[in-house]
């Protein structure tokens, strides 16, 4: 059970050691420990502040064959970006695998009628066929866009999820989505978000982006614009963490107009441009937007963290210091009138929890934000990794953890495996894929993508099911019964 920086680093070694020399030579960049906390804990290490390992290698293609646990573009526009959007008709336009697999959302909550004015919980797909691929999509694509019309008319736009054998056939959907957005009267918006694009579902984060920017971004008038109108922006309402988090902004008493994407309407969207703050949740999908809003049309941008008493104190100030003194006056308000509730979780919890350690490897910002709402609870993360981040992600990650963290990139399945067996953390959270490896090596777990059917994590209203869902999966009685393999 090693933790500091030169047993770390000794693990570390010792699992690239497996590999042949040219897998190793690529491997070895993307695998790290962050440097002791001060000069004195050092161990040879240069103290956190100067962050000599913050540049972990990231965003360039996985090794083949070491089973990487990645996506593709599609998955981060269809999957992420788009696809929470609850008044369009997101078309999978394509064979049908790729939209069966992501008919099963990301328990992307949304209000609303389902299959009128929602449709989140659905799948809708152009089911190519080999006779499609050797003729073309286009007019197919056009029948199926009126069919949808027909069919679902309180739909307010389409968007067409182009999968790789659109783009290897070269079918033309922006013409077709031109031509169809003029007959129908109602937005419909390509997304050329091929799997095969890019070396993960970032570029698809990133391609989504651009068309919302090209198609819906600044299409319509805010009537009534105010002081105080934010958007939330890169929350998916995983479990209902947007309707949290939209929450404790109205009681602050800020005006969400839009949200991204989490439960969000196209209509709302397109008054995106009007807002004062864009509050960005998920830096890594939605900071293209945020950047072009800053750029295009002066909007300020700021990233929050709801995960948390700790940090949700924090990110309420940062909010408020952006407004006047009635929204920080607000904002301290607040953090009084939960904070007697905060303190009974965490009295309720923490002697159960203190202690206990965590490694982390999910998308997005979890592997960083969750960070505070586990050390609240008196435990401690000694691994943390991204699936699909940017050197920019890790460098917001390193402050974060303590000295001996060990930070990986696109972890291998041989590599996390490892890991797990030589650190034994006292609870690991992942993925789906993840899920049922560890829990047969006797090893807690709680699925960090969709909070394991639970949720909301976010906000106030989310940190005592945070807290509950820690303790059940670590203290669960069943864990005496599993005999681990180590």
């Amino acid at each position: 059970m090693k933790s500091s920086v030169k047993d770390a680093r000794e693990i570390l070694d010792e699992i690239l050691k497996a590999y042949p020399d040219k897998t190793r030579k690529k491997r070895e960049g993307h695998l790290a420990v962050k440097d002791a906390d001060s000069p004195e804990d050092a161990e040879g290490g240069q103290p956190a502040s100067e962050c000599s390992t913050c540049a972990v290698k990231s965003n360039v293609k996985s090794v083949p064959g070491v089973m990487t646990a990645r996506g593709c573009a599609y998955a981060g526009s269809k999957g992420v970006v788009w696809g929470p959007v609850r008044d369009m008709v997101h078309l999978s336009h394509g064979p049908v695998g790729c939209g069966y697999y992501s008919w099963s959302t990301r328990r992307n909550l949304a209000q609303g009628k389902p299959g009128v004015n929602n449709f989140v919980p659905f799948q809708f797909t152009s089911d190519f066929q080999e006779k499609d691929i050797v003729y073309g999509g286009a007019q197919k694509l056009e029948d199926i866009c009126r069919e949808i019309r027909t069919l679902f008319p309180e739909a307010k736009g389409i968007s067409i999820q182009s999968e790789c054998p659109i783009g290897l056939i070269g079918d033309d959907i922006e013409a077709t989505s031109k031509k169809m957005k003029a007959e129908l009267g109602i937005d419909v918006v390509p997304v050329r978000c091929e799997g095969f694009r890019g070396v993960s579902q970032s570029l698809g984060h990133h391609i989504a982006n651009d068309s919302i920017r090209d198609h819906v971004l600044g299409k319509g008038k805010l009537p009534d614009p105010g002081p105080y109108d934010v958007a939330i922006i890169g929350d998916y309402n995983i479990g209902g963490d947007a309707w949290a988090s939209r929450k404790i902004l109205e009681e602050l008493g800020l005006r969400v107009v839009a949200m991204w994407s989490g439960d969000g309407q196209l209509e709302t969207m397109k008054l995106t441009h009007a807002v004062k703050l864009n509050l960005i949740h998920c830096y890594r999908s939605m900071n293209y937007i945020a950047r072009h809003m800053e750029e295009e049309y002066s909007i300020p941008w700021l990233e929050y963290n709801f995960f948390g008493p700790t940090k949700i104190e924090a990110s309420l100030r940062s909010i408020a210091s952006r407004f006047d003194g009635r929204i920080q006056e607000n904002a301290e308000k607040i953090i009084e009138k939960y904070r007697p509730s905060m303190d009974a979780v965490l009295n309720k919890y923490r002697p159960r929890l203190e202690g206990r350690r965590v490694m982390l490897y999910v998308g997005g910002l979890r592997p960083r934000h969750v960070i505070g709402a586990y050390e609240d609870l008196g435990m401690k993360v000694v691994g943390t990794g991204y699936e699909f981040a940017h050197a920019d992600d890790y460098k917001r990650t390193f402050p974060q953890v303590g000295g001996g963290t060990v930070i990986y990139d696109d972890v291998t399945q041989f590599e996390m495996d490892e890991l797990v067996k030589r650190i034994r953390p006292d609870l690991v959270g992942s993925g789906i894929k993840e899920k049922y490896v560890f829990q047969k090596m006797g090893v807690p777990f709680r699925q960090m993508h969709s909070w394991d059917y639970s949720g909301p994590y976010h906000g106030y209203d989310g940190f005592p099911i945070f807290a509950r869902d820690m303790d059940m999966a670590i203290n669960s009685p069943t864990w005496n019964l599993v005999k681990a393999p180590f």
